[in-house]
């Protein structure tokens, strides 16, 4: 199961926040539970923490195997262990749950403990800026003031960037992968068409479906329009091409192409491990998520940052196109900050910051090294 480069065998910690968490929308609730996991050894100084950030639908387990047994290891295994690009006989890696989540963080699938019912939709509505409020809980409580560096792609780079707008005092460096200071029209449009199919499931029942069926069927749906976002023109040419995974049936609607069979696949898998509310809620996040909001215009947002920067983005990425990293590299070149961006080929698309494992090591040990 493990070998030298593996952090092995780690076990998902959960705190409880008891004091009340005050949301970016003004709404309030009395507790929230975190779940997190820790790889490496914090130093004497407490100087050397490494926060990577989850992308939409991922959790804590980054690295290693939750059990002596698992087959399959924690989502960012290749980039996080001794002598990878995340190097935990240097570092300090957290990797914890964000808010609103179904992974052991609080989200709309808790209970409410003064209900005793799930949240649901009474749930207040989960921003970034929240996500990265209650990780700056977590860090607080784990002793340490200032973290070395705040990494994450996709969702997880919008954390680091708003890591480094919030708190700049508090991260000296950031890697944000695959992302942008705000989403498309179009990756906008996507998600709608993820929200509408959930909410149009009539097993959905406005929210209160737990207890009772999921809706399966909405959110199979919506993953799937997801996964077309993921991947690229060459990708699914290479993946799948026009071949048929069933071709009886051509003639009437049993037959299936194989890039058919993979979305169905893949959408009603999802439906085995995640929550319907909670797709909506962080796809709610991810919509209206802007870095500059409430701080102006875009270079008003970043001339706050401070911490030194290392963009990471992928030239076939449909839905983070390179082009907006490049935006925020020259407002902060401009500013005269410490930034740095590489734009990496590849035909995996936006998925390629979870498979370019190679040329991504290199850049992030080199970038650490300087820092």
């Amino acid at each position: 199961m493990t070998d030298s480069s593996s952090v092995g065998v780690v076990k998902t910690q959960y705190i409880t926040i008891k004091d009340d968490f005050s949301f970016e929308s003004g709404r309030v609730i009395s507790s929230v539970s975190v779940a997190y996991e820790t790889y490496g050894r914090l130093n004497e100084n407490k100087d050397n923490a490494i926060l990577v950030c989850h992308a939409l639908t991922g959790n804590a387990h980054a690295a290693g195997f939750n059990r002596s047994d698992e087959q399959r290891p924690g989502w960012w295994d290749s980039m996080i262990g001794p002598g990878k690009a995340f190097d935990t006989d240097k570092y300090f890696v957290i990797c914890s749950n964000f808010l609103g989540s179904c992974f052991g963080t609080t989200g709309p699938s808790s209970v409410d403990p003064a209900t005793g019912e799930r949240y649901g939709l009474r749930f207040p509505v989960v921003t970034i800026r929240d996500m990265v409020r209650l990780q700056k809980k977590l860090v607080e409580r784990l002793g340490i003031e200032k973290l070395f560096c705040v990494a994450g792609g996709s969702m997880g780079g919008m954390q680091a960037l708003e890591w480094a707008a919030t708190f700049p005092e508090s991260v000296h460096s950031i890697i944000p992968i695959a992302t942008s200071a705000g989403i498309t029209p179009m990756a906008i449009a996507f998600n709608a068409i993820a929200k509408f199919a959930i909410m149009k499931d009539p097993r959905w029942k406005g929210g209160d479906y737990y207890g009772d069926e999921i809706p399966v069927d909405g959110l199979a749906i919506a993953r799937m329009a997801g996964h077309i976002t993921y991947l690229s023109d060459p990708a699914f040419h290479n993946k799948f091409g026009r071949r048929y995974a069933t071709f009886e049936g051509i003639y009437d609607f049993t037959g299936m192409f194989e890039v058919e069979n993979y979305l169905r696949y893949n959408g009603y898998k999802f439906t085995e491990t995640f929550d319907a509310n909670t797709y909506l809620y962080v796809l709610k996040a991810m919509d209206i998520f802007d870095l500059s909001y409430g701080r102006g215009n875009i270079d008003d947002a970043l001339s706050a940052v401070s911490a030194k920067s290392l963009f990471l983005t992928f030239t076939s990425d449909f839905l983070f196109p390179p082009y907006q990293t490049e935006e925020l590299v020259g407002i902060l070149k401009k500013q005269g900050k410490e930034t740095e961006w590489h734009n990496i080929q590849s035909d995996y698309g936006h998925d390629a910051f979870l498979l370019e494992f190679e040329t991504q090591t290199g850049l992030i040990i080199d970038f650490l090294k300087r820092v």
